[in-house]
């Protein structure tokens, strides 16, 4: 009668589930020792808190590598070194080199036919945190490797752990534009020949039933931006039940963009044990409360400042002029640049119109450019990108659409000919030189108009120990004495106005239009109230 009772409160909140997992407990003493535990207090946030911790605990640990940990010594010099914060519990030693790793074999030897022989940074420390199992935030510059510091453990989870029968993906890797998804998709498809395993991209602006029909052939890692993805799973094409290692690429990106309810209604179809990882750049705080609700307890790995920080090894140029003098300045850089000599040059814009302006200009001064932006179809943006990866253009003039993914060899400088909405677009922007510990150039020009974003710059520049200019620290000096004196007039408004009366003026106002009232009772029937209450009495 007992274990009746016992297994019907068991079957409710999700809890059936729980006592399925826990089959290795013998005794039913302990199974009512896991209800008292488990079901007080009774709420689907306090079940679903300990059904996850429980399922993370039996499910992950035994399927993942154990690393053989170095002398704190060496490791702590090691962070030291390469500036590495780490922040949680339970942290795995970094993976300094990849003969004393813990990956598998076939991970190695994969490494070895890529040529591959040294870790990076974030990979380094974001390697053995993810093959532990542990939720994971890292929190790095553009260009040092975070796409393979998340794919690799995906391929050991995808080959270690026995997933659900189904269509649906193991690994969803979210990426806020399609340039970044599909510089994704061409590092994972490096698996697909060597190791067996299906990637597919999805994204908008592609055939949308050429997509659905790749997914329903089945497939392992699934690279998507938010708003197809989206698309598919309301449509219900594709179900995320079995996907038990999730990863946002970029996601303060897809949180600047809008994003943020179609991740959360991804996050809501994966299954509660789960392993997420999260990258990004900054750590605004927007990513905090995304990571708060979705993540639980994480590992995070601050790669530099969390503050707002560029590529130490790009020399950053700035040059302040007026409006009408800009195009000017660009040409005169444009010949200057081409004097010393360069690879690939990417020269960003704001606008749409004036990427295809400023792309006819070069053409027509015989500089072989090419511009992307939103308004290209998908197979128009690819063939400018691969034009571009191959060498058929040396110039390539974009839009934001190009800031963030576009990984191509030899980029040795870039120019910003408007000045970004924000400091981070700033730093993601100049981020596609300078990649993989090479050098490179960034020059920005900045008018009057841009005068609110001279202090965040100022303040990237000295982090990057650059050289500020004097016109630069003069701009942000003006606007902060231009939006002193708007907070002055704004809150100051009445004394303004009395000192404005405070004249003759006054007293011409004051004698004329007392007087002119005074004779109509009308206006005035207060004026004689207490001596006429007296003289009543």
């Amino acid at each position: 009668m007992a274990l009746n009772i016992l297994t019907k409160l068991l079957r409710r909140r999700c809890l059936r589930k729980l006592l399925s997992e826990g089959s290795q407990f013998s005794s039913e003493l302990t199974s009512v020792n896991l209800l008292k535990t488990a079901c007080i207090p009774y709420s689907t946030v306090n079940h679903e808190h300990i059904l996850r911790q429980y399922r993370i605990k039996t499910l992950f640990n035994y399927q993942y590598y154990s690393t053989k940990p170095a002398h704190q010594n060496e490791i702590d010099y090691y962070r030291n070194e390469h500036n590495i914060t780490v922040i949680g519990e339970d942290i795995p030693s970094p993976y300094m080199e990849i003969e004393q790793s813990g990956f598998p074999d076939y991970i190695k030897s994969f490494l070895k036919e890529q040529g591959f022989s040294k870790p990076t940074v974030i990979q380094s420390q974001g390697w053995p945190i993810a093959m532990s199992g542990q939720n994971f935030v890292g929190i790095a510059q553009t260009g040092t490797g975070k796409t393979l510091a998340y794919l690799l453990p995906a391929v050991v989870h995808i080959k270690e752990k026995k997933a659900k029968k189904g269509l649906g993906p193991i690994v969803l890797v979210l990426a806020p534009t399609r340039e970044l998804a599909r510089q994704i998709e061409e590092v994972a498809k490096d698996f697909e020949k060597s190791l067996n395993i299906r990637s597919v991209c999805v994204y908008g602006g592609a055939s949308r039933s050429v997509q659905a029909e790749k997914l329903r052939k089945g497939v392992d890692i699934l690279i998507a931006t938010p708003g197809r993805l989206n698309d598919f799973i309301v449509s219900k094409t594709i179900s995320l039940s079995r996907s038990t290692y999730v990863v946002l690429d970029e996601a303060d990106r897809m949180l600047d963009m809008g994003f943020e309810p179609q991740i959360r209604q991804a996050l809501e179809g994966v299954p509660l044990e789960r392993q997420i990882l999260m990258f990004s750049a900054t750590w605004p705080k927007e990513v905090r409360h995304l990571a708060k609700d979705y993540l639980g307890e994480f590992v995070q790995v601050n790669v530099g400042s969390t503050e707002l920080s560029a590529n130490h090894n790009i020399k950053q140029h700035v040059h302040i002029c007026d409006a009408e003098d800009k195009m000017n300045l660009f040409k005169s850089l444009i010949h200057e640049i081409s004097g010393d000599g360069f690879g690939k040059m990417l020269i960003f814009s704001n606008t749409k119109k004036f990427v295809d302006t400023l792309a006819l200009t070069l053409r027509r001064n015989g500089w072989p450019a090419d511009g992307i932006h939103g308004d290209k179809t998908q197979l128009q943006r690819d063939k400018i990108i691969n034009k571009f990866k191959s060498g058929g253009t040396n110039i390539l003039v974009a839009t934001d659409v190009a800031a963030r993914g576009l990984d191509v060899d030899g980029v040795t400088h870039v120019i910003n000919y408007d000045f970004p909405n924000t400091s981070e677009d700033y730093i993601h922007r100049i981020g596609r030189t300078g990649r993989q510990e090479n050098k490179g150039v960034s020059h920005t020009i900045l008018t009057d108009d841009d005068a609110r974003q001279a202090k965040s710059l100022i303040d990237v520049l000295k982090e990057a120990n650059q050289q500020v200019p004097q016109e630069l620290e003069d701009l942000a000096r003006s606007y902060d004495i231009t939006k002193e004196k708007e907070r002055q007039s704004k809150w100051n408004p009445r004394q303004n106005n009395y000192n404005k009366y405070s004249t003759n003026n006054y007293n011409k106002y004051n004698s004329n239009n007392y007087n002119k009232y005074n004779t109509n009772k009308k206006y005035n029937r207060f004026k004689n109230f207490k001596s006429s209450r007296y003289d009543d009495y």
